[in-house]
């Protein structure tokens, strides 16, 4: 019989992360700590211009290197119907330049050599004659008639725009604005940004020339989903991909899509017959991986006098670089941007969002947010934020006014969402008093009668995450449902594959105390494997949040299949009716005699040694989970912050954040997920930005130029939370991921503004940067 161990680790249970023991001993085993006997190493050739046509390519120079295996080309892979490859947003992208280059920083050619210094070198003298072309940089001048065509390539592509999409209703919009006493806008510019996950992108590419076998260990968020994607690009029968994601240094969307030096590392192993391994530098990966943002958006919000909204209306204009590459699902052109009506109960909104093409390596990663909702949310705090200014209310008082109430959920918004749960205002509410509000407001009042700047920004945030369900979500076409396997063995411990992969958030500690809670096995009993696409039952992967929401699902949902076959099992051991079994805490009880009892490691070992007559043996099964909607976890962020006349330098004084992610699994780890992302949407409102000049050229390819925030700058963050669960989620969880980086670089912002707005600056936008800030000041004559 089992020997029954101490329950331990159950939901809400703050338990140190499973994981952390092996990443604290430098044991963790990450892309390049793998290494393959005969494996060979490859480097990537880039573009230096943004926009150029090719004449040739010279690789006699870098093959005549010792060391070097083989040069590849575009021209070469063309020949075996490699040359391009699709998006996951369904367009078409350069594996390896054939034409002309479109980015600085595309790839053109790649080296195969013996040593990845030698790889590197060779990569240096591949020679290109160009014919360099004029760029377009912005999508505003990409879109002007005579603009210089980008894609010149695509058949039928007559100019640089991509897409149009609308959502809402306009007509009612139109009404709406009609009827309104006042209308108050707000031009802005989400800024492009880069996920810069601590490990950059790489592969080991080992295509077996024997059985035709490939494994593919890759730095993925979804390998699922790419080795689908493998097998239709390459041809190769899918069952003969496997793709392990080993331990993964932060991905935060940048390892979602599939970039070429993926394509071309399988590619030449199974030409060359060897591994090869490709891992990119840091430039690299800040000048060519996916990048985030860039979205213009002009926002209109319709008001009473008494402060009242009646609609909203947006227009947005993204920057999708050279290839329109986005991470979201193929039927939204915008992705999730529908959030956009935010915590607030508006009775129409219209949104009217276009795309086009420059010459920028391609981005709309979901760089830790669900396919665009930290745009929609920036956006709609920014506009409240201005209305309030603009109409000399407290930015509190106005968001109280329009909060969705908690007796209007489920609520279906002006988009077309149904928001599942909330309560808007009690999260407000503990934010205030937790940062003392009122008293700070007097504080302000006092120093601006001494000409001192001292603002409070608010920011309450409604985010969607969970994507499925699947009738409506996918990516590439496939359904965005998640999965879970679970096996008991006979001594009660278990083994629980899934089809998420972490990267950094703890699903080892996290998954397992969903079994716990359900099945009453011990957390420390339960290894979670995750990332082996031979081994884990197909998933859509990790990103937009939809770990816990739909792969947690997943497990809470096939814990309790096996614990409905563990109560037939029970029943057999004490000879009792099914019917009158009761399940608590790991313990199977009859109904009125708590004392007669079976535990969980009692039943597993019956599983495999005494059952009753007609019942299979073993205690394991498979839960494919497709969500009925999306999650909505929410919360209010508030910002103090001092700003110096003389050099516009912001000092962020205090921050509070309000999260209600719904039922908490672990709450330590999500504080720590909060943490993360709270100094990430720090970064963005005043670092971080990748820029380019005239000609196309990246500013911002290293960490001198490129600024992330350290422990030394990123402030002190005091944090709170409300609980709201799902009422559609098994275990009442929502999410928790992304919430801060979607909430706070409005909080952020709004802080600034709040300090300078009487003196008449009503924008600006991000890095809101010291030079920005006394510039603002300087034209209103408020510098020092």
């Amino acid at each position: 019989m089992a020997v029954e161990t101490p329950l331990k680790g159950n939901i809400g249970d703050s338990i140190k992360r499973k994981e952390d023991d092996r990443f604290i001993r430098g044991k963790g085993n990450y892309l390049d700590d793998i290494n393959l006997p005969g494996m060979l190493h490859m480097a990537i050739h880039r573009s230096p211009f943004a926009h150029a046509r090719i004449k040739s390519i010279n690789t006699d120079a870098a093959q005549a290197v010792p060391g070097v295996v083989a040069v590849v080309t575009g021209a070469l892979l063309a020949q075996h119907k490699l040359a391009w490859m699709p998006t996951l947003s369904g367009d078409t992208q350069a594996v390896l330049a054939t034409d002309k280059v479109r980015f600085q920083g595309q790839e053109v050619a790649c080296v195969i050599a013996t040593d990845p210094y030698v790889a590197r070198d060779a990569a240096a003298l591949v020679e290109v004659d160009y014919e360099v072309l004029q760029p377009v940089v912005t999508p505003q001048k990409a879109l002007e008639p005579g603009a210089p065509l980008i894609r010149d390539e695509k058949e039928g592509q007559k100019d640089n725009h991509i897409y149009h999409w609308e959502a809402g209703d306009k007509a009612k919009t139109e009404e709406a604005f009609a009827k309104a006493d006042r209308v108050v806008k707000l031009d802005t510019f989400y800024p492009r940004c880069h996920p810069s996950p601590l490990e950059t992108c790489g592969i080991v590419a080992d295509v077996n020339p024997a059985t035709g076998h490939a494994t593919l260990y890759m730095t993925s968020q979804a390998p699922h989903a790419h080795r689908t994607l493998f097998a239709i690009v390459a041809g190769l029968p899918e069952q003969n991909i496997r793709i392990i994601s080993p331990d993964i240094g932060g991905g935060f969307g940048n390892k979602v899509p599939i970039y070429p030096g993926y394509v071309v590392a399988t590619a030449a192993s199974l030409l060359i017959g060897k591994p090869v391994k490709w891992v990119e530098d840091r430039s690299e990966n800040l000048i060519s991986t996916g990048f985030a943002r860039d979205y213009y958006m002009s926002g209109e919000l319709a008001l009473r006098n008494d402060g009242r909204m009646l609609g909203l209306r947006v227009k947005m204009l993204s920057d999708n670089g050279a290839f329109y590459a986005d991470a979201q699902p193929s039927k939204f052109r915008a992705g999730l941007f529908h959030i956009v009506t935010g915590s607030y109960d508006l009775a129409a909104a219209h949104v009217e969002t276009d795309g086009a093409y420059t010459n920028k390596a391609p981005g709309g990663v979901a760089y830790r947010c669900s396919f665009r909702v930290t745009e929609a949310s920036y956006l709609i705090e920014r506009l409240v934020e201005s209305a309030a200014l603009e109409m000399n209310m407290d930015p509190a008082e106005i968001r109280l006014k329009n909060f969705i109430q908690p007796e209007q959920f489920p609520y279906m918004s002006a988009t077309g969402f149904e928001y599942d749960s909330g309560d808007y205002p009690r999260a407000m509410q503990v934010a205030l008093d937790k940062l003392g509000y009122k008293e700070l407001r007097k504080e302000q009042a006092e120093k601006r009668k001494k000409g001192e700047l001292m603002g409070i920004g608010i920011a309450s945030f409604t985010e969607v995450v969970g994507a499925g369900p699947g009738k409506h979500y996918d990516i590439v076409g496939l359904r965005m449902f998640d999965s879970a396997e679970l096996r008991v063995h006979p001594t009660g411990k278990a083994i629980l594959k899934l089809g998420v992969k972490s990267q950094g958030q703890g699903h080892e500690t996290t998954f397992a105390q969903i079994v716990t809670e359900e099945l009453g096995i011990p957390a420390a009993d339960i290894e979670v494997q995750e990332g082996d696409t031979d081994n884990t039952p197909y998933g859509l992967g990790t990103y937009a949040s939809r770990s816990t929401p739909v792969g947690g699902a997943a497990t809470a949902m096939v814990s309790r299949k096996l614990r409905d076959k563990a109560k037939k099992i029970a029943a057999h051991l004490l000879e009792a009716s099914e019917a009158d079994i009761e399940f608590d805490h790991g313990k199977f009880f009859v109904r009125g005699s708590p004392s007669k009892s079976k535990t969980i490691q009692d039943v597993a070992f019956a599983a495999y040694t005494n059952l009753p007559d007609g019942l299979e043996a073993g205690l394991e099964g498979v839960t494919y989970y497709d969500p009925p909607n999306m999650t909505y976890p929410f919360g209010t962020y508030l910002v103090v912050v001092d700003i110096d006349r003389g050099t516009g330098q912001v000092k962020v004084r205090r921050m509070v954040a309000v999260d209600d992610c719904g039922v908490r699994i672990n709450p330590m780890i999500v504080e720590g997920q909060i943490h993360g992302g709270l100094t990430e949407g720090f970064g963005i409102a005043f670092m971080e930005l990748i820029t380019f000049d005239e000609e196309g050229n990246c500013l911002g390819s290293n960490f001198t130029d490129y600024l992330l925030p350290t422990s030394w700058e990123t402030p002190k963050f005091e944090m709170g939370e409300t609980v709201t669960p799902s009422p559609h989620h098994p275990i009442g969880a929502k999410g928790v991921g992304e919430s801060a980086t979607v909430g706070s670089p409005a909080a952020f912002v709004n802080a600034v503004i709040d300090a300078v707005g009487h003196l008449g600056i009503k924008n600006i936008d991000m890095p809101v940067t010291s030079d920005k800030v006394w510039e603002a000041l300087n034209k209103v004559g408020a510098a020092e």
